[in-house]
């Protein structure tokens, strides 16, 4: 059985009243069969894609230590390039980017065990989530963790189409890496600022499994 996220159940009910008050129009102002039976399976294709976009699955978490970080979303990977963080870390960091379309699981997942650090929530704009400038323009919240092996902060990032972020990020409070964290609503991105001289485990254009792949192994 699919597991939904609960903190999307207001949202699943709200398309579900919509798709059944659309139907009911649908049946009661269409005479013809052959348009009324095709907008009333798009409807309820509509409203299953919508409940199983919300989808949490169950993840086997790779063994690792205090230094092992799982990537904190499923996508692809858009870039990995050196870069400033400024907000929190203030310092060059390696940076991890993946984009999350559609069809993506959007629930997030803890990186890494440790102690949640930091915690801050952004309002902000909508650009398309691939957009170089949306990690600092869009919507966006940013957790730190901290372990003995180091310290990472990652993004959950909103696109043009999302409109909530879910993130669970309680400072000074203990986190299990594959544990779900959250989850963005629709086409978003995840950035991860990992410190400099971090093994980096994959490259551009590889696909991520939250949970499962590794991302990157802290020294």
């Amino acid at each position: 059985m699919i597991k939904i996220d609960s903190d999307c159940y207001g949202t699943i009910l709200l398309v579900w009243a919509i798709v059944l008050l659309l139907g009911f129009v649908v049946i009661r102002f269409t005479s013809v069969a052959a348009v009324r039976i095709p907008l009333l399976v798009l409807l309820g294709v509509f409203g299953c894609f919508v409940t199983w976009f919300h989808r949490v699955p169950e993840r086997e978490t790779p063994a690792g230590d205090a230094g092992t970080v799982t990537a904190v979303a499923d996508g692809k990977i858009l870039q990995i390039l050196p870069a400033y963080e400024g907000e929190y870390l203030k310092r060059d960091c390696m940076l991890v980017s993946i984009y999350m379309n559609f069809f993506d699981v959007h629930a997030n997942f803890w990186p890494m065990d440790g102690t949640v650090s930091y915690y801050k929530y952004h309002p902000g704009k909508y650009l398309l989530a691939f957009h170089p400038k949306a990690s600092e323009k869009n919507e966006h919240s940013s957790t730190a963790i901290r372990s003995e092996k180091g310290e990472l902060l990652f993004k959950q990032i909103a696109g043009t189409f999302a409109r909530r972020i879910v993130i669970y990020s309680k400072e000074g409070e203990p986190v299990r890496r594959g544990a779900q964290c959250g989850i963005i609503k629709f086409g978003s991105r995840i950035d991860m600022y990992l410190p400099l001289d971090a093994e980096i485990k994959v490259k551009v254009g590889d696909l991520t499994r939250a949970c499962e792949t590794v991302i990157a192994q802290l020294k």
